[in-house]
């Protein structure tokens, strides 16, 4: 059992965990994840590693409810345990120092990128750093990023904080105003890495993208987590996360992530179900 020294909301759905893991906390690199079970019967599920402490021996997560054990996840609070976690997993991030580098991330993509912005300015990178949400709500972790990269441009779709338009749209601004950028990482819903690697292909600017499809065991052996990187098959949980964004199929992956959708729905179901149930209970406790 892993227990939660913190549980927060940070914007809607999303929420923020420090989880007791000293071993892992020791030993995890920017980039890798862990894979969790929150319960006995549960669904095994992959989330990056957003910090670590080895001084109180924690990991932090950061969890968008979605689906039924995402929605299950955010349920927990301070002082309850996961049943099962394992890592660090992947292989880290390709660290150097590329000159200037600039860091995006989309919703709660923005968590995932945040490590590998903070290990790129240690080692000496102008680090830049674009955030998109749909609106102000959904922008996160704004404040950190502002106290570690050179530059934080928050961007909403409708315009309610910082730019407004896509991060397609604010990389765009800064390629035209001459920001000379040697390095993009883009992490977030697969359309919005696609078009990021569709602005910088054409001036052949290295990109990397961190991929996050279905997963079951982490180790290769299930084979769920196949995807198509320079035509050929790779499995992300071994081979990645990280791939070239100018190379990955995203075509074939938004297909697979897709495969399942049915019985996600099902199980989501389930869990409204279940919470609604416990409501209702409550409320009819709490009438005696």
């Amino acid at each position: 059992m892993y227990k939660i020294v913190e549980a927060r909301f940070i914007g809607p759905e999303v929420k923020l965990f420090r989880i007791e893991a000293p071993k892992i906390a020791e030993k995890r690199k920017a980039g890798q994840f862990i894979i969790l079970r929150v319960h006995e019967n549960g669904e095994r599920i992959p989330l990056t590693i957003a910090d670590s402490s080895t001084k109180d021996g924690t990991i932090t997560i950061i969890v968008q409810g979605i689906g039924g054990t995402t929605q299950q996840l955010n349920a927990l609070e301070s002082g309850d345990s996961i049943l099962d976690l394992v890592g660090p997993l992947g292989k880290a991030s390709n660290i150097e120092n590329f000159g200037t580098a600039v860091v995006i991330g989309g919703g709660v993509g923005t968590a995932i990128a945040f490590p590998t912005a903070k290990a790129l300015k240690e080692v000496g990178n102008k680090v830049i750093t674009i955030v998109g949400g749909r609106s102000k709500d959904y922008v996160i972790l704004e404040n950190e990023l502002n106290e570690i990269c050179d530059e934080v441009y928050p961007t909403t779709d409708d315009g309610s904080h910082g730019f407004h338009g896509f991060v397609t749209q604010k990389l765009q601004e800064l390629i035209d105003g001459g920001e000379k950028i040697d390095f993009v990482l883009a992490i977030g819903p697969i359309p919005m890495m696609k078009a990021v690697a569709d602005v910088t292909r054409p001036l052949n600017i290295e990109t990397v993208v961190s991929l996050n499809p279905i997963m079951v065991d982490g180790t290769g052996m299930c084979g769920g987590c196949r995807a198509i990187v320079d035509n050929k098959t790779v499995f992300v949980c071994v081979d990645g996360p990280e791939f070239d964004a100018h190379k990955v199929d995203f075509k074939n992956l938004t297909n697979r992530n897709h495969m399942y959708s049915i019985q996600e729905n099902v199980s989501l179901e389930k869990v409204k179900d279940h919470k609604c149930r416990v409501d209702k209970l409550a409320e009819k406790e709490g009438m005696k």
